[in-house]
């Protein structure tokens, strides 16, 4: 292949990136002059693509629409990691795009080589994705935003919230990101001026404008966007600090559960943040037993007790007289079914919410917005 057509590749490549492409930056990308960039995006008319040029203030190069691009070729490899991103994609929450990525699926079974499909299909085939329902979000309301992104464009939503109300947002957005299976835009909202997180299942349209987004400075857009999640959105705030190492506590708690970051230079504890919507913090408790390490309370403080009244019902349990094959401890006479104090009711009693697995934040009631 001569340079001159790995050129006109690289330049097709670069025009279907993003919207528009000034002279100038299009040859910084290919490490050649302007007077080059101008000459292969004639290569590219002559080949019959719609190269659009526009003067003035934030003009440039433009692919236009209306043009088959060339077939998509794809190592062995990138074919399983293709393959995989649409089974994915299936299960994604994304409504109207499960069906889609199903049917491109089928269509990239049908265009691979015999070697490269058998692969594919052992692949897929073992492959499943178990996900437990969320609010969907729309495939156009994502795809808009994330063009947004790209561009650097402001947008309008129509966006609603949780107790039902309606109103206009102005945003510069700045990232889409899937946590745990719903979706969220990190974004600067222009009416309060001030970074917000918002569920893309609650918005009802999105309205791209062709107005720049301000350069502004940002903080850690998936710190941020998790501490909304999993405390901004809570009417109670949890911090203690666990004597285990990060990389371990961090495996124990589902990213929509608590926020886990190090203690300073203890290599051996992490501080792990959680709220509680109602106020209730033994189920909080009860999860940050389940972590399996000593805990140090640090807000709020009335979590100690909680935490200690726990550990003073869980040492009344017993072994139940029936217990198959088993000889009853002296003296027992009960089943371990002591309720926590106060508590509405023990696990599994009638009423009573399930204790998860893994300690997991309860439903948001409101849109979290990151401050």
């Amino acid at each position: 292949m001569s340079d001159v057509t790995k050129r006109a590749l690289r330049l097709l490549a670069l025009l279907q990136s993003r919207t528009v492409w000034s002279g100038p930056e299009l040859a910084a990308e290919m490490a050649v002059t302007t007077r080059t960039v101008r000459r292969d995006v004639d290569r590219l008319r002559e080949m019959g693509y719609p190269v659009l040029t526009s003067a003035g203030h934030g003009g440039g190069y433009q692919l236009g629409a209306g043009r088959e691009l060339p077939p998509l070729l794809l190592s062995a490899q990138e074919a399983v990691a293709v393959a995989v991103g649409l089974r994915l994609t299936a299960a994604s929450g994304l409504e109207g795009l499960d069906a889609e990525a199903l049917r491109a699926l089928a269509a990239l079974d049908r265009l691979l080589p015999p070697t490269v499909r058998s692969e594919v299909s052992a692949v897929t085939d073992a492959l499943g994705v178990v996900a437990r329902p969320v609010p969907a979000a729309r495939a156009e309301v994502l795809i808009a935003l994330a063009t947004a992104v790209r561009d650097g464009l402001r947008v309008r939503i129509d966006y609603e919230k949780g107790d039902g109300e309606r109103g206009e947002r102005r945003l510069e957005p700045r990232r889409v990101l899937a946590v745990d299976g719903r979706w969220y835009l990190f974004a600067w909202d222009l009416g309060r001026e001030d970074w917000r997180t918002f569920r893309l299942d609650r918005m009802q349209a999105v309205h791209p404008s062709t107005f720049a987004i301000t350069p502004r400075p940002t903080p850690d857009i998936e710190r941020t966007v998790r501490e909304s999640i999993t405390v901004g959105a809570y009417t109670r705030a949890v911090t203690v600090r666990i004597r285990r190492p990060l990389h371990e506590v961090e495996k124990l708690v589902p990213v929509r559960a608590a926020t886990v970051t190090a203690d300073g230079s203890d290599d051996d504890a992490c501080i792990v943040r959680a709220g509680s919507g109602s106020g209730d913090l033994r189920w909080v408790a009860m999860h940050l037993i389940g972590l399996g390490a000593p805990i140090e309370v640090i807000e709020p403080p009335e979590l100690l007790t909680v935490l200690q009244d726990l550990s003073t019902w869980a040492g009344r349990a017993m072994l139940a007289p029936d217990a198959a094959g088993k000889p009853s401890a002296p003296g027992a006479t009960a089943s371990a079914t002591a309720e926590p104090p106060d508590a509405p009711g023990a696990p599994g009693a009638p009423g009573a919410p399930e204790a998860p697995e893994a300690p997991e934040a309860p439903e948001v009631p409101e849109v979290p917005e990151a401050r």
